[in-house]
């Protein structure tokens, strides 16, 4: 089953097809948890109204405190490659409504890029953020694989057969396996077909994330930006890799090693078979490089 949501494509597969109702409706339930609580382009979400607080310590849900939980802890264990004070920076970018807006209607005047706050200024005390002045928070990276996480788990249990969830290609999966495991075309957009570049693998736990400068990007000045920031100079990073999938024991360990690498750029790979992270790194021109026992790259613009 597939589906719109958040700008990009839901997908949901059960193991018992009897049990897809069920499943579907722990994933809605999730999604709209999630996005009343981290969805930066709705004025009424929990984000929305910390990042407008002007400083002023703010309560949150059990669930918001939880995703902002996850989004510093993968920012302390990517060194900050990974940060969730991004926010302005997204938005001096360009990207500061949803992304097919931006493309329909162009993007505002654009300001200089600086360095960003960086995840230690953030206080959270049990449920109660506060942020300083002058700094926004972003958490869909985090938030989105997190959701993809909980509602795998959450639709295996209710379901009670094996559940892959797929939001915008963040992938966790949860209960018993189909034979031979899930097997996922990993490729730069999560759009792509079989006869698109990408390869062929198989997962039967944890969860499977790309990280890619191709898609979520947008022209400005003549020139394209894409949504990767790197919060060392606040611009969209440089990097030489264009695209980055890792395989992890979670969704969010898989979407915060696949977005670090990209900013990493160089060294990236050596970086990921220190911290053991399966991964398929992906060159400016297109060539392929797999670490950590990913399978052997396909030769490019193969289909499996």
């Amino acid at each position: 089953m597939s589906f719109p949501m958040w700008g990009t494509t839901a997908r949901l597969l059960v193991t018992d097809a009897r049990r897809m109702g069920v499943a579907r409706r722990a994933l809605d339930a999730e999604i709209t948890a999630m996005g009343d609580a981290c969805d930066r382009f709705r004025p009424d979400s929990e984000l929305s109204r910390l990042n407008a607080a002007e400083g002023r310590p703010v309560r949150v849900s059990a669930l918001f405190a939880e995703t902002l939980t996850q989004a510093l802890k993968v920012a302390g264990a990517t060194g900050g490659a990974v940060d969730p004070t991004v926010g302005s920076a997204l938005i001096a970018a360009g990207y500061d409504r949803d992304l097919a807006e931006v493309l329909r209607r162009g993007t505002a005047p654009r300001t200089a890029p600086r360095p960003v706050a960086g995840w230690p200024v953030v206080e959270l005390d049990g449920q109660v953020v506060r942020v300083p002045r002058g700094v926004t928070l972003d958490l869909g990276a985090a938030a989105k694989a997190f959701a993809a996480d909980r509602a795998a788990s959450r639709a295996a249990a209710d379901a009670g057969c094996g559940v892959l969830v797929s939001l915008g290609g963040d992938i966790a999966v949860s209960g018993p396996p189909p034979a031979g495991g899930w097997r996922i075309r990993v490729a730069e957009d999560h759009r792509a077909g079989a006869a698109d570049p990408g390869q062929d693998v198989a997962i039967t736990e944890g969860g499977l994330a790309t990280s890619s400068v191709t898609v979520r990007r947008w022209r400005r000045g003549g020139r394209w930006l894409h949504h990767i920031i790197d919060p060392a100079t606040g611009a969209p990073a440089g990097s030489c890799w264009r695209a980055v999938s890792v395989a992890a024991a979670s969704c969010v360990d898989a979407n915060a090693a696949s977005t670090a690498a990209v900013v990493k750029g160089q060294g990236a790979d050596a970086w990921l078979v220190r911290c053991g992270l399966p991964a398929r790194l992906v060159r400016l021109d297109g060539t392929p490089v797999t670490v950590a026992g990913w399978p052997a790259a396909e030769p490019l613009g193969a289909t499996a």
